[in-house]
C-alpha cells in the first residue's frame, strides 16, 4: 500500500510540474532558513558546554551603587584579593582560578616582533575550571612558577614555526622573557574566551603595577575575572547569603583611606558560567556576549517563515484540488476510503517535504560560509550531525509534511464523487475563510518584518548622522608605551608634518566604556560635602580636549602654563549640573576633592557621547595625572594626506619605541564596531523579509489561482456582457487585497510594540514615524495586487466561449 501511495506521489509530481515546482521551491526556501537558524541558535546555546564541570562552574562578579542604592556600575570581574579570601573563607569552593587581561603586549622571538590581544595571567588552577587539551607541558605544574608562557599550537608556529617550542624563551614589552611551558589546543568558537598565550599568574608578583602587596590589599582594581567550581547541584543562594558578611569582614572595615567608602557601597554576586554568553551584559565582559533575546527573535523568525512555507504549500495544494477532483472521485466509486485517501495525500506531502528537505539541507551547507563571512560568526554544518540535532531534523519533514498536508488531505478526500463526477465542484463558504485567514498570517508575518527591517535601518542612520559632541574623523588611536620625555620627543617629530594637528593622551578614549570612578565632595564656605552623584573620570593631557575638538563652555582646558594643573579638574555639563553648581560659569573656581585630592575646577566641556547611544550622556570629569595613566594616545590628522600623516608616524614610531610594533585604528570604524550587531540584524531582517514575503506571494498565488477557477464561467458572462479586463481585473483582485489590508491593521499594532521594546535599548533613539506603518501596508498591498493580477489578467483575457461551453 505504501508503495502504491508513494507511485501515485511521484505521478502527480510529474505530472503538474509548475504546481509542484512551486511547492518544492517555497518549502525549500522555508527549510533552509530555518537549518541557518537553527546551527545559529544551537551555536549559541552551546557556549562554554564543552568544559567538563560547565554546569558547577560560576563567575564572581562586582556591583557598586551610590549611597541611597542606585546602582551604577555592574563588573564581570573582581580585585584581587577576593579569590584567596574566599577559597580560604569558604571550604564548599573547590577551586578557584583568577584570570586577568594583559592588553596589547609586544612579543619578541629572535627577528620576529608583533602585537599581542589574546595574552591572559592565570594559575595553573585554570585547567581544573576549563576544559583544555594540552598537548605538551603538565597542566598542573606549567603555570606555577614567575615568567612562564603556555600557547596554542597557532601561536607556537607563529613565532618558532617548525622548531619545538618548549623551554624556549619569548620577550614580552622588551622587559620580562617568559619560558614556554606547555602547548594547548585552541579554545572552541563556542567559548566566552579564547587566549593565545596564558602567562603564570605569579608573574605578576614581581611586576611594577601589582606587586605581591597590590594583589593581597588593592581592593578597587577590579580587572580580575574570577571563576570557582562548586560541589555538583550545589545551592549557591547559601553562598551568596554569606558574601555581605564577608564583605565586611574583609573589604567594608578594611580602615585603607579611600578604600572603604567605596566599599561599602559594593556587592558580590555569582554568575553561572552558562549564563555568562547570552544573559551577561555587565559594564566590563571578557569578550563581546550573545543575546538571548536575539536567539528568541530569530527562533521566531524561522518559525513564521516555515508557518508561511506550509501555509503556502496548504493554498497550492487545495488550489490544484480541481484538478484532482475526478481522480478522487473515481477512487471512491471503486471503494476508497476517505482515511487511505487521506493517507494519498499525506503521503505525498511527506514525500514533497522530505525531498524539499535533502535540498534545504544542500542549500545550507553551501551557504554556511557565506552567512559566517557575513555574520562574522563560526557556524559549522556539523552541527546538524549532534543526535539532539539530528534526530528533529530528519522528523522535521514528517512533522512539516503532516502540518502542512492535513487541511488539503481532509478538504479533498472530503469531494462527493457524484457531484465531482458530473462536474460540479463547489467549495463551501467555510473552506474559503480558512484559507482567507491563512493569507491574513502570511502577510501580517511580512508586514511585522517591513517594519522591523525599516525601524532599525533608520535608528541605524539616526546614530550615525547625530553630533556626538565632538570630531571623530581623522583620529588615529594607538596603545600609549611613552613616559613623559619619550611622547614629547615623539610630538616634536611628528608635528613636523603639516598634516599632523594634534595629539592627546588618555587613560580611556570615546567608543570606550567610562568604568572609572572615585568618591567626590564640594565645598559650601570652608567644609566639604560628599556628593551622592557617581561621577566618571578620564585622565587626560593638555591635548586630548583639542584632538577631539571638545568644545569649552566655560574656563580653560589644561595648560602647561599652570603648575598646579594635575591637581585640578574639568567637567562635563551634566556634571556640573548634578554636582548643583547651577551654571559652567557658576563653577569655574569651585574647590572639590575627587578620589581624595583636593582641586579647583578650571573648565567645562559640552556633554558629548562618549560612550556609544546605548547609554546615557553621564557626569565626567578629566583630570590629569601623569604619564602612568595614559594607556591611549589619539592623534588628529588632515584630511588631504592621510598616508603621509600615517607613514610620518610610524617612522617616529620605529624611532621612539623599536620594541612595540605600530598598530592603529580610526576612531569612527571604532564607532561603527559597536553597532555591529544592529547592522547585521537590520540586515537579516531585510532578508528574512524578503524570502517571507516572497513565500507569502507564492500562497497568494495559489489562492487567487483556485478562486479564480472557480469563477471562470463568471468571468466569462461578465466579459459576454460586455465587462472590460480591467474592471475583471479590479472584481477579481478586491477581495485579496481586502485580506492584506486585515492582516496590515493586525500586524502594524504588533510590529510598533515590538520595535518600540527594541528601541529601549538605546539610550537615544528615533521616535516610529506613521508613515513607517502607512508604507509597509502599502508595499504588501502592491506586491499582493501584482501577484493577483498575474492571474486575474489571465482569466480576463481567456476566451469566454471556452469557459460557457460546458454548460
Amino acid at each position: 500500500m505504501i508503495k502504491n501511495y508513494l507511485r501515485s506521489a511521484i505521478r502527480n509530481i510529474s505530472r503538474h510540474k509548475f504546481i509542484a515546482f512551486i511547492n518544492i521551491f517555497g518549502l525549500t526556501i522555508g527549510l533552509t532558513c530555518c537549518m541557518l537558524i537553527l546551527i545559529y541558535i544551537v551555536n549559541e546555546l552551546s557556549y562554554d558546554k564543552f568544559n567538563k564541570n560547565a554546569e558547577d562552574i560560576y563567575r564572581v562578579t562586582r556591583s557598586f551603587n551610590t549611597a541611597d542604592g542606585v546602582q551604577t556600575l555592574n563588573l564581570g570581574c573582581v580585585a584581587p584579593p577576593f579569590a584567596p579570601l574566599l577559597k580560604n573563607e569558604f571550604s564548599d569552593i573547590k577551586v578557584i582560578t583568577r584570570v586577568r587581561g594583559a592588553g596589547t603586549v609586544s612579543m619578541r622571538y629572535k627577528e620576529k616582533l608583533l602585537n599581542e590581544d589574546g595574552a591572559y595571567f592565570t594559575d595553573e588552577n585554570f585547567f581544573n575550571i576549563f576544559t583544555v587539551k594540552t598537548i605538551k607541558g603538565d597542566p598542573a605544574t606549567a603555570l606555577a612558577d614567575p615568567y612562564a608562557v603556555m600557547m596554542t599550537e597557532e601561536m607556537a608556529r607563529k613565532y618558532f614555526g617548525d622548531e619545538d617550542p618548549m623551554n624556549k624563551e619569548i620577550r614580552l614589552n622588551n622587559l620580562f622573557n617568559f619560558k614556554v611551558t606547555g602547548i594547548y589546543k585552541p579554545f572552541p568558537s563556542n567559548s566566552q574566551l579564547h587566549p593565545g598565550m596564558l602567562l603564570s599568574f605569579s608573574t605578576l608578583k614581581d611586576s611594577l603595577i601589582y606587586g605581591d602587596k597590590q594583589l593581597r590589599t588593592n581592593w578597587g582594581n577590579n580587572d580580575f575575572y574570577t571563576y570557582l567550581l562548586l560541589p555538583k547541584n550545589y545551592n549557591t543562594e547559601r553562598l551568596t547569603s554569606l558574601f555581605p558578611a564577608f564583605l565586611d569582614k574583609y573589604v567594608h572595615y578594611n580602615g585603607e583611606a579611600g578604600n572603604s567608602h567605596e566599599s561599602k557601597n559594593s556587592k558580590l554576586h555569582l554568575q553561572k558560567l552558562l549564563d555568562v554568553h547570552l544573559r551577561s551584559h555587565l559594564d566590563t565582559e571578557i569578550e563581546p556576549n550573545g543575546d538571548i533575546k536575539r536567539v528568541y527573535i530569530f527562533s521566531a523568525i524561522a518559525l513564521f517563515i516555515l508557518l508561511i512555507a506550509c501555509i503556502n504549500y496548504m493554498n497550492l495544494s487545495t488550489a490544484r484540488s480541481t484538478l484532482r477532483a475526478k481522480e478522487i472521485g473515481i477512487r471512491k466509486v471503486i471503494g476508497a476510503q476517505q482515511k487511505e485517501i487521506i493517507t494519498q495525500f499525506l503521503s505525498e506531502s511527506v514525500l514533497i517535504t522530505c525531498f524539499s528537505l535533502v535540498l534545504a539541507l544542500v542549500l545550507t551547507w553551501l551557504l554556511i560560509p557565506f552567512v559566517n563571512q557575513f555574520s562574522d560568526l563560526n557556524l559549522s554544518f556539523n552541527i546538524l550531525y549532534q543526535p539532539n540535532v539530528l534526530i528533529p531534523v530528519l522528523l522535521l519533514p514528517f512533522v512539516v509534511g503532516l502540518i502542512s498536508g492535513i487541511y488539503p488531505a481532509i478538504f479533498m478526500s472530503s469531494f462527493k464523487p457524484v457531484k465531482v463526477l458530473k462536474g460540479i465542484l463547489k467549495v463551501g463558504s467555510g473552506n474559503v475563510s480558512f484559507r482567507k485567514v491563512l493569507v491574513v498570517v502570511q502577510f501580517s508575518i511580512s508586514i511585522v518584518l517591513i517594519v522591523a527591517t525599516t525601524v532599525v535601518f533608520q535608528q541605524l542612520r539616526f546614530i550615525q548622522q547625530t553630533s556626538l559632541g565632538f570630531d571623530k574623523e581623522h583620529i588615529i588611536t594607538v596603545n600609549s608605551p611613552f613616559s613623559d620625555s619619550q611622547f614629547e620627543a615623539f610630538k616634536n617629530e611628528v608635528m613636523k608634518n603639516a598634516d599632523v594637528k594634534e595629539l592627546g593622551r588618555s587613560s580611556r578614549i570615546p567608543s570606550g566604556r567610562l568604568l572609572d570612578n572615585n568618591g567626590i565632595s564640594v565645598f559650601e564656605g570652608s567644609k566639604s560635602l560628599p556628593v551622592k552623584t557617581d561621577v566618571k573620570y578620564v585622565s587626560a593631557d593638555y591635548g586630548f580636549i583639542p584632538t577631539y575638538g571638545i568644545k569649552m563652555l566655560a574656563g580653560r582646558n589644561f595648560s602647561r602654563d599652570f603648575g598646579t594643573d594635575s591637581n585640578n579638574y574639568i567637567l562635563n555639563a551634566i556634571a556640573v549640573k548634578m554636582l548643583g553648581l547651577k551654571t559652567p560659569e557658576n563653577a569655574i573656581g569651585k574647590d572639590m576633592i575627587y578620589g581624595g585630592i583636593k582641586g579647583k575646577i578650571v573648565g567645562v566641556v559640552n556633554d558629548f557621547h562618549f560612550e556609544s547611544m546605548h547609554q546615557n550622556i553621564i557626569p565626567l570629569l578629566f583630570r590629569m595625572p601623569g604619564s602612568r595613566q595614559y594607556r591611549k594616545l589619539s592623534i588628529k590628522i588632515g584630511g588631504h594626506n592621510i598616508s603621509g600623516a600615517i607613514n610620518t608616524i610610524r617612522e617616529a614610531w620605529r624611532k621612539s619605541q623599536p620594541e612595540t610594533p605600530f598598530e592603529y585604528t580610526f576612531l569612527d570604524e571604532r564607532f561603527q564596531k559597536l553597532y555591529d550587531s544592529e547592522q547585521q540584524q537590520g540586515s537579516l531582517f531585510t532578508i528574512f523579509s524578503f524570502i517571507a514575503i516572497f513565500i507569502a506571494c507564492l500562497g497568494l498565488f495559489g489562492l487567487s489561482a483556485f478562486t479564480i477557477t472557480q469563477r471562470v464561467k463568471e468571468i466569462g458572462v461578465r466579459k459576454v456582457l460586455g465587462a472590460s479586463i480591467p474592471q475583471i481585473v479590479t472584481e477579481l483582485s478586491k477581495d485579496f487585497l481586502k485580506l492584506v489590508l486585515i492582516a496590515s491593521i493586525i500586524a502594524l499594532p504588533v510590529a510598533w510594540y515590538a520595535m518600540n521594546k527594541w528601541l529601549l535599548d538605546f539610550a537615544f533613539r528615533i521616535s516610529i514615524q506613521w508613515w513607517v506603518f502607512v508604507m509597509a501596508g502599502v508595499i504588501a498591498v502592491v506586491i499582493a495586487f501584482v501577484t493577483i493580477s498575474f492571474q486575474s489578467i489571465k482569466a480576463a483575457s481567456a476566451n469566454p466561449v471556452k469557459s460557457l461551453r460546458s454548460e
